[in-house]
């Protein structure tokens, strides 16, 4: 039951695998596929199997307050002092399906309805890089992006598109626990700010509802949907935080991968309709998120080890989506896949809310770059620096060219 590596040691708290989590993975995959890691009191499951069915298992906890003591995540988390209002990130049954449920169902009614006015959005982003010298795509393109269409489909007006993604950008701090206090002074500011803003925005909504999100929202209120502001404007910023960097990531990630792998490169551009294909391999390949956690609410055994209730258990998203017995080759990068079952998105009732309009805002705007910038190249020989965020995949810039 211990393995090689600590839990800790394949995240980007460690160096090594900040830049290649997948060696040391695969050897916990081989070697110790159900893993005990005693100081982070938690078990670390590595196979797709296991990982699948873990997921998809609505009976286990997400809450993590309801794991043990000393729980890696619980401590990441805060530990001792629950939120007063959990987002549906975390929350467990009833209250799950009570806020997610319309959540959901509002929110890809809206995306549904502004798909034009998101390609719009990323057709200007895309158009607005320099084609006359090197540009981060990260900052011009992928986080950008993102924030944009989200605030668009929120109803932020275009004139607040600047300040809004200034409090986005320090609001996703919170995700990162190693950062310094003034990263959580800005991180404080960002999220009050948007609390702000929201309480305003929804306000305003229901005294001159206008065609966006938010406007949706209050009305399912007023029509009787069991939500308070609060769980509201907690979820609508969950879904801002989390939606944001993982879609910049899936984006810069996606990028990298086509240029480092010219075959494929040249395969998307011959045959766009290739484009959902190549995000989902990205997915597969490079997800932007690493794992996601359940808690045990019955004694039961995984791959023949057992398992007590309140135990934390960490499923890990890159080791699964690798797997040789689901994956044929499964460390080559490959467009044209046919079959990629990946586990990119979680699963079952927590998989992830906003996976509709990441996979959207991906194949538009790899299609699009690659139309506005068809001689795009790396600038910079040397590999991208990785950010030190634990459990997340991204880069912190991505320099090119034409």
């Amino acid at each position: 039951m211990a393995g090689p590596w600590s839990i800790v040691e394949t995240s980007a708290f460690d160096p090594v695998a900040r830049v290649d989590p997948h060696a040391r993975l695969k050897e916990l995959r081989e070697q110790c596929p159900v893993m005990r890691d005693e100081p982070a009191k938690t078990w670390l499951l590595t196979r797709y199997g296991d990982v699948r069915e873990t997921v998809n298992d609505r009976s286990l906890w997400r809450y993590w307050g309801l794991s043990e003591k000393g729980a890696l995540l619980r401590r990441m988390d805060g530990d001792e002092t629950p939120p007063r209002v959990n987002s549906i990130l975390s929350m467990d049954e009833p209250d799950h399906s009570r806020v997610r449920t319309p959540l959901a169902k509002t929110f890809y009614a809206r995306i549904n309805a502004m798909k034009p006015q998101i390609a719009a959005i990323i057709d200007e982003v895309i158009d607005s890089p320099p084609d006359d010298r090197p540009f981060d795509l990260i900052a011009d393109v992928a986080i950008p992006i993102p924030i944009l269409v989200i605030a668009s489909i929120l109803g932020v007006e275009r004139d607040r598109f600047r300040e809004f993604r200034a409090w986005s950008e320090a609001s996703i701090l919170g995700l990162n626990p190693l950062r310094t206090p003034e990263e959580t002074e800005r991180m404080t500011w960002g999220s009050e700010k948007l609390t702000e803003y929201f309480t305003q925005l929804m306000a305003r909504r229901r005294a001159e509802p206008a065609d966006d999100l938010i406007s949706d929202m209050v009305k399912l209120q007023a029509d009787g949907a069991p939500l308070d502001d609060e769980e509201l404007r907690v979820n609508l910023s969950a879904l801002l935080i989390g939606g944001n960097l993982t879609t910049t990531d899936l984006i810069g990630n996606g990028v990298w991968l086509l240029l480092n792998h010219p075959e494929q490169l040249a395969a998307l551009e011959a045959d766009p309709a290739l484009a959902s294909a190549a995000v989902e391999e990205i997915l597969r390949y490079e997800s932007p998120v690493a794992i996601t956690s359940r808690i045990m609410s019955e004694p039961r055994e995984v791959g023949g080890c057992p398992i007590q209730p309140h135990q934390s258990i960490i499923t890990s998203l890159h080791a699964a989506n690798r797997d040789p017995d689901v994956f044929e080759d499964p460390d080559r990068f490959d467009i044209t896949r046919k079959h990629a079952p990946h586990v990119a998105f979680g699963g079952g009732s927590h998989i992830c809310i906003g996976a509709p309009l990441a996979r959207i805002e991906a194949k538009q705007a790899l299609v699009r770059l690659f139309e506005r910038f068809p001689a795009l190249k790396l600038a910079k020989e040397e590999p991208p620096t990785w950010r030190a965020l634990p459990f997340f995949r991204g880069m912190e810039a991505l320099w090119v060219q034409v």
